[in-house]
């Protein structure tokens, strides 16, 4: 077979089109020249790739030594870069991350207190006082604080996150082996709302058993917390335990797992489908409202809405079921011969000013008994015990997400600016 290789191939020593002595027999490549003219130029001319750039003698890279408008001119494409500004993508990548991080850091860890106080005063039925108001609810939250410690309201924060992630790992799997959608798309049919809804329900129910071993972490008073005994994977511990129903002893007031898996699937999936069609309407009404289009490369118009509404639609959600979750929470602590704090603000005499302590002695036959008990006893207030804290924490992260956005607004006019 004859050699393909162009003659004056020569190794590491080849001279290509460039040499004038022999770049006469090698005319340049197109598209529409003829085969026998092409085949011969296999090593001389690389193929021509779109959006390639190929510099040829007497050209120079405009991207890094000429500035914008001196060499190709605004047409060419090239941004010269700015020392001392970050580009706009950087800058809306730190922003969406810091944006992201200030709003998991107050719903999760920042709002972890008002959780603990409002759960405590769902199932303090013995409390005269129900702390409607977040004035009453900070102050008895001060008091504990001072007596017990910083601690005492941060409590059971890693069996919440347990609970979160076994949430997370239950939805991810269902969704896997069983056709449920675990996402919407933009375009839904009745039928795959139906399965995600109940891919919801599904989730609440296979994370009940942990949920109510977080909810005792929570409510315990740490005046009678063994600190040796405590752990970070009590919750998973706790649950399996409730789960199988062995381990440590409890009354026979409690009631089983079954009792509770409609009413807790029932209020995760109001809960949901209340949060996204409230955050929709949120967005969509935002929209409306502006009189210019939002622009996506700036970080106030591509975070804080949605943030804004989904904001609103767990607000309203929690407002909405508010009286489900204070008969669920004393549903799940029945039985569990737990002790509480005293959210009346009343202090032991002799005790050093530690708040009193109080048993869950609740009996109630079921969800629909324990909706009657507490209408009939402590009227309809007592569905909203505990109340103010529920306001305190949605106070607390709106105004921490209305600090970010004015940080970040005045850190955009000074990138402007300079």
């Amino acid at each position: 077979m004859a050699s393909r290789r162009p003659d004056s191939f020569d190794g590491l020593g080849y001279r290509g089109r460039d040499d004038p002595l022999y770049g006469a027999g090698y005319p340049v490549r197109s598209a529409g020249a003829p085969a026998e003219l092409q085949h011969h130029h296999w090593v001389t001319t690389p193929p021509d790739i779109p959006g390639s750039r190929n510099l040829y003698p007497g050209e120079r890279t405009p991207l890094y030594e000429d500035p914008l408008g001196e060499h190709g001119g605004a047409a060419a494409g090239w941004d010269a870069p700015q020392p001392g500004v970050p580009p706009a993508e950087q800058l809306n990548r730190f922003a969406g991350f810091g944006i992201g991080l200030v709003s998991l850091f107050t719903e999760n860890v920042l709002a972890h207190p008002c959780i603990v106080f409002r759960r405590q005063c769902q199932v303090n039925y013995h409390a005269r006082c129900y702390h409607l108001t977040p004035f009453s609810a900070v102050s008895v939250m001060s008091s504990i604080t001072k007596a017990q410690g910083v601690k005492a309201l941060w409590k059971g924060m890693g069996g919440t996150f347990i609970v979160h992630g076994v949430t997370l790992g239950a939805e991810g799997i269902i969704s896997e082996l069983t056709p449920l959608p675990r996402e919407l798309p933009h375009r839904w049919s009745w039928k795959q709302l139906a399965g995600h809804l109940l891919l919801k329900g599904l989730t609440a129910v296979v994370a009940l058993p942990f949920y109510c071993a977080s909810l005792i972490e929570t409510v315990q008073s740490e005046i009678v917390r063994d600190e040796s005994a405590s752990g970070l994977l009590d919750c998973v511990r706790e649950g399996v335990t409730r789960l199988l129903g062995v381990g440590a002893p409890h009354s026979r007031r409690l009631l089983p797992l079954s009792c509770l898996l409609l009413p807790v699937a029932l209020h995760a999936v109001l809960r949901y489908a209340i949060s996204a069609s409230v955050q929709r309407v949120a967005l969509w009404l935002h929209q409306r409202g502006r009189k210019q289009r939002p622009d996506p490369s700036n970080p106030l118009d591509a975070y804080f809405p949605e943030l804004a509404a989904a904001w609103v639609g767990s607000l309203v959600a929690d407002v909405a079921l508010f009286p489900l979750e204070t008969a669920l929470h004393r549903l799940s602590l029945q039985g569990t011969r737990t002790i509480i704090d005293a959210t009346d603000g009343v202090l032991a005499a002799g005790s050093g000013g530690s708040p009193l302590v109080l048993p869950v002695n609740t009996q109630y036959d079921g969800f629909s008994d324990c909706l009657h008990a507490i209408r009939r006893k402590e009227g309809s207030a007592g569905f909203y015990r505990g109340f103010g804290a529920l306001v305190t924490q949605y106070a607390l992260h709106g105004a921490l997400l209305a600090a970010a956005r004015t940080l970040l607004r005045v850190l955009l006019l000074d990138s402007k600016a300079s």
